[in-house]
């Protein structure tokens, strides 16, 4: 991990273009702007995580589905 020192106002280059902007300071959060291409997604951590987790039950239940005979079972359940 690198770990840099940033006042309000400076910033860091990801590459030549993601651009993240410290733009204000409070005693326990820091505001963070980042200037990124549209096709970059950029989200909290929380919510990357909430996303490949949806992904991951999604690719599932396409591979339980693709599987021969699932259907059969589901339609003998109901």
């Amino acid at each position: 991990m690198l770990a840099l020192t940033r006042r309000k106002g400076q910033s860091i280059m990801i590459a030549d273009d993601i651009e993240i902007v410290v733009i204000s300071i409070t005693q326990d959060q820091v505001k963070l702007g980042i200037r990124a291409p549209r096709e970059i997604p950029v989200n909290r951590k929380e919510i990357y995580l909430a996303i490949a987790e949806s992904n991951r039950e999604a690719k599932e239940a396409a591979e339980a589905a693709a599987k021969p005979g699932i259907l059969q079972k589901l339609k003998d359940l109901l």
